[in-house]
């Protein structure tokens, strides 16, 4: 077995860090740009006046850095190269959002947008495996150059974790002479929907609440007349781009159907996994970023003239996080590896429940990492002049969304009693 990071990964993530020094923080060195990672000054980022969406110059600031990280061949490196990128692994890409989140909070990699200069693109895997060519050529193509934005409209105000349930009904419906769907209902939480031009709206075209066939993904148009924002949702960690929405005899044609019919939740499922490694990843190097910055304080602090360090009540329960992100690193890298070596459709049947594991422990253990920073730190790692109440509040938002833990945890349990996975049927059947 070799645990070694391919040569060729090292040479290329050291090229990363060199394009960061040399183009993106002078980006945050220019005018007055530091403001937004200045984390006294919430409002930087936030446009209250505007429900507290995101202010305009902090988005335009996240765009100059992505068109600056394609020029470079970087953004897109996940993506297969036919649509510009570099056909990115899941290992790469795990390694790299590791070490990016390392590094801190920054304009090479701030999560709270879902913004990296090595882009994740779930849509393309999504439009890739299901989309028609023209789908294909429409929202994945158009979502690099910008024309195209998709938000994902799965959860509901009164369906969150079981989608099977959900009340947004789409009936089909012939319009002067086009077939099509005529949709009605309520979503939630539905990210991005602000710059959105198109909305995958999962809703339910056949079968009874609880089955999990019979929902289909529609492609709406935003904005169009009967989608309507109700209200966006203030979080833990502003700004927001989260929106209470309903859907009001919205009309779309046939051609708006994503996928097949009925089979909406495999579709959702489609690209769960590469999302939930690399967000997995991110959580361990910021995890890992508390520990080290932890460790450093305390070995400069020196209370009553000696280090902080030198109590163990600082050293273990640092040393236990530590052991913690070690392990897991080890258990990310591995699934990520695994799930480069098999097609995409076995990974559901074969290593889902390794996938779970590695994300909500991830995402646990980045919260309990950045509270002890705080500790260790004292009052000024809980103020805002460090960064860890707010890696705090961004990360905790992980153990809920993508997946909340409990469900993860669900998904674990069916594959260790046998009811799901490789060890189905082992201990018989009820």
């Amino acid at each position: 077995m070799d645990f070694t990071i391919p040569q060729d990964l090292e040479d290329y993530y050291a090229g990363l860090v060199s394009f960061i020094e040399a183009e993106i923080e002078p980006l945050v060195a220019k005018d007055d740009n530091i403001r937004f990672f200045d984390h006294r000054r919430e409002n930087a980022r936030t446009d209250w006046e505007r429900g507290g969406l995101p202010n305009h110059e902090w988005e335009n600031l996240l765009r100059q850095a992505r068109e600056v990280a394609d020029e470079a061949g970087h953004w897109r490196f996940s993506v297969p190269k036919k649509y510009g990128g570099k056909d990115g692994s899941n290992l790469w890409m795990a390694v790299i959002r590791d070490r990016f989140a390392q590094r801190g909070l920054g304009l090479h990699n701030d999560l709270q947008n879902e913004h990296s200069i090595v882009g994740n693109f779930p849509f393309v895997a999504m439009f890739e495996a299901w989309g028609t060519e023209d789908q294909k050529q429409e929202f994945i193509l158009g979502g690099f150059e910008g024309s195209r934005r998709v938000a994902f409209g799965l959860t509901e105000p009164d369906h969150g974790s079981d989608a099977t349930h959900m009340e947004t009904t789409a009936v089909r419906e012939t319009c002067d002479g086009v077939d099509g769907w005529r949709i009605n209902g309520e979503k939630m939480w539905i990210t991005g929907m602000h710059v959105a031009t198109h909305c995958a709206m999962f809703c339910r075209t056949s079968g009874e609440a609880g089955d999990a066939r019979g929902i289909t993904c529609l492609l709406v148009p935003n904005p169009t007349e009967g989608l309507e924002i109700e209200e966006w949702m203030w979080t833990f960690n502003m700004p927001t781009d989260h929106p209470r929405l309903s859907v009001k005899d919205v009309w779309v044609p046939e051609s708006a159907m994503l996928g097949k019919e009925g089979l909406g939740l495999a579709l959702a499922q489609s690209f769960v996994h590469q999302n939930r490694i690399r967000q997995a990843a991110s959580s361990l190097g910021a995890a890992t970023y508390c520990v080290e910055e932890s460790v450093r304080y305390a070995r400069t602090r020196k209370p009553f003239g000696e280090e902080l360090a030198q109590n163990q009540a600082i050293q273990f329960p640092l040393v236990e996080l530590a052991t913690q992100c070690e392990m897991l690193r080890l258990l990310i890298y591995k699934t990520a590896w695994e799930m480069d070596s098999m097609p995409h459709e076995e990974i559901e049947k074969t290593l889902s429940d390794k996938v779970s594991m590695c994300n909500y422990w991830a995402n646990r253990l980045v919260c309990e990492a950045a509270d002890r920073a705080m500790q260790v730190h004292g009052g000024i790692g809980y103020s805002r002049h460090k960064p860890f109440e707010h890696i705090y509040r961004h990360h905790r938002r992980y153990r809920i969304t993508e997946g909340a833990e409990e469900i993860q945890m669900r998904k674990v349990g069916a594959y260790l009693f046998g009811y799901l996975g490789p060890r189905k049927g082992r201990y018989g059947s009820l």
